[in-house]
């Protein structure tokens, strides 16, 4: 039972290993796009034990269109008077920093933040980020679906006014804590998952590449790419079958991405490749594992490793494999 877990926690020694605070957040934005905008964060800090130390709020003029404004609630006439990201970036980062990001879907958050503060020309002093919705797969809570509504509900956390970020994130804060202490409690792992900063990003019709005297627009930028397709060497080891739960990965295993990942795709295929894996670009029978933050997705890689029985996992378990790929047998 949970509150066993949580009681455990309290009487048990800490884990060495888990954070000393974290910075639980939530964005508001025009959209879903690389190219889209925040309109609104929130920051709630709280303590290594999960306590709320204190949060903070605004409001994002994002210069454009404010999107599903019946989502959000934000109207032109609200941000029009609200500062830009620019102007706020100084005061979000002292929030962040030294933290751990805590979101739910923290790809997306992550990825929003990331963006805006590249286009800042500044870097967000994050490190680390943690997604409520892994955590909430390695406790096995027993939620219907991954919403935030249903966590909340699960640690009867009132929600109040919901995607309205400093509301979301009061939520997610108050359900973090009971969820850090059962984690504690259980001595679990929890899934940090490293953050990078972006050099390159995608706004509007143009892909920017930041370097040190700016950013310059790189007119070959086609809407819906991310960087060029380049070719990799081929794998050295041979392929040793599928990855087996529970196991570590082995040098020569095919690994296949589908979705959107928090690490920039590419950077995450180099990292598998110095591990000395094989990219597969497709699924077939001789896939060793399928790696995607949304099993249900219905693309054609998920169905067919469904079909073949080939492994899937996230992202968040993929980089924790990642750090200890046992070497290959050699024929």
């Amino acid at each position: 039972m949970l509150e066993d877990r949580t009681t455990a926690a309290s009487a048990a020694p800490w884990p060495a290993a888990y954070p000393t605070g974290y910075a639980v957040v939530d964005v508001e934005t025009t959209g879903l796009a690389r190219d889209d905008r925040i309109v609104s964060a929130a920051v709630y800090r709280v303590d290594a034990r999960g306590e709320i130390e204190d949060h903070w709020y605004t409001l994002v003029n994002p210069q454009r269109d404010p999107g599903p404004v019946w989502i959000h609630g934000l109207t032109s006439e609200l941000l029009a008077g609200a500062p830009l990201f620019s102007d706020v970036a100084e005061e979000f980062a002292s929030r962040l920093d030294g933290r751990v990001l805590v979101a739910h879907n923290a790809v997306f958050d992550w990825s929003m933040i990331a963006r805006e503060y590249a286009r800042a020309q500044r870097t967000a002093p994050v490190r680390q980020r943690l997604c409520t919705i892994a955590l909430s797969k390695e406790l096995a809570l027993p939620l219907p679906n991954h919403k935030l509504e249903s966590l909340a509900a699960h640690f009867g956390v009132e929600q109040r006014h919901a995607h309205n970020a400093l509301d979301d994130a009061r939520v997610l804060a108050e359900a973090f804590r009971p969820s850090l202490l059962a984690a504690a409690g259980g001595n679990v792992r929890l899934p940090l998952l490293e953050c990078r900063p972006l050099t390159e990003w995608s706004d509007g019709a143009a892909r920017v590449v930041r370097q040190a005297t700016g950013p310059t627009p790189v007119s070959s930028y086609r809407p819906g790419s991310w960087r060029p397709s380049r070719k990799r060497p081929p794998c050295p080891h041979p392929n040793p079958g599928r990855y087996e739960p529970g196991k570590p990965l082995k040098q020569g295993m095919r690994v296949a991405f589908s979705g959107d990942t928090s690490v920039e795709r590419e950077l995450l295929e180099d990292r598998a490749v110095e591990a000395g894996l094989h990219i597969a670009t497709s699924v077939s029978r001789l896939t060793s594992l399928l790696v995607t933050n949304d099993p249900e997705s219905g693309t054609s890689k998920t169905v067919k490793a469904r079909s073949f029985g080939t492994p899937v996992i996230d992202e968040a378990a993929f980089g924790q494999l990642l750090q200890d790929v046992a070497p290959a047998t050699e024929a």
